[in-house]
């Protein structure tokens, strides 16, 4: 989902500043609450956990220019249901910057762009597990169904955002529309894919009861809400 350059340039760019720090924003308000029902160090190693995870999934993972962007297996939804939403979306944040600084230095004027288009579907995954998860369920016995809308509603998220920076940037030509078609039906396939690694993730931590413990996970992986 990394937006390409020169598709959103010269002052329309200072939009995505705005974008980003109300995300960020946002998001270390989920950290904050992480910190206070779990504490600093749980905070502090889900969320290197999954920034390292998200440097490999852009950086190691197959990826592919296609249109406006490019399609990655970005996994926000199992990133939430593993380490939670303060840490996923620190993860999500660093590393897309670790990425764009050590192998992408191009994409470093876009990251306004593309952290927006990371975090903001992530906040709206959150709202939706409140809603869509049970209380008394655990994350890891959640259903197919509530795996599908928790991920058709990030991806779903990502090509919303990647389609306004394309027509913010370029408007709505004929050629631009294309591009934007072109990148939207290629990373509806992730959808389809992404519940079933949700799942195959979720099986191996039910597998291993004895990590319930850990610190390492988010407390709702394994336990109901209190």
């Amino acid at each position: 989902m990394h937006i390409e350059p020169g598709v959103v340039d010269g002052a329309k760019i200072a939009l995505s500043y705005v974008t980003a720090v109300g995300a960020v924003g946002y998001a270390a308000k989920l950290a904050l609450s992480t910190v206070k029902h779990d504490g600093v160090a749980p905070l502090a190693v889900r969320s290197m956990i999954a920034t390292v995870l998200v440097f490999c999934f852009f950086q190691v993972l197959p990826h592919y220019p296609v249109g406006v962007s490019e399609v990655h297996f970005i996994l926000g939804a199992t990133l939430f249901l593993i380490f939670g939403a303060g840490p996923a979306a620190i993860g999500l944040a660093l590393g897309l910057l670790a990425q764009g600084l050590f192998f992408a230095p191009t994409d470093l004027p876009q990251y306004g762009m593309n952290v927006t288009s990371l975090l903001v579907p992530l906040l709206l995954v959150d709202a939706m597990a409140r809603r869509l998860i049970p209380q008394k369920t655990a994350y890891k016995d959640i259903k197919y169904r509530q795996a599908l809308a928790m991920s058709t509603a990030y991806q779903g998220g990502v090509i919303a955002w990647v389609a306004f920076w394309a027509f913010y940037g370029n408007g709505f030509g004929a050629e631009n529309l294309a591009q934007v078609g072109s990148f939207s039906a290629a990373y509806a396939l992730v959808i389809v894919v992404e519940p079933v690694l949700d799942l195959a993730v979720l099986a191996v931590a039910k597998s291993l009861h004895q990590l319930k413990d850990s610190k390492v996970f988010h407390p709702r992986l394994y336990r109901a809400a209190a």
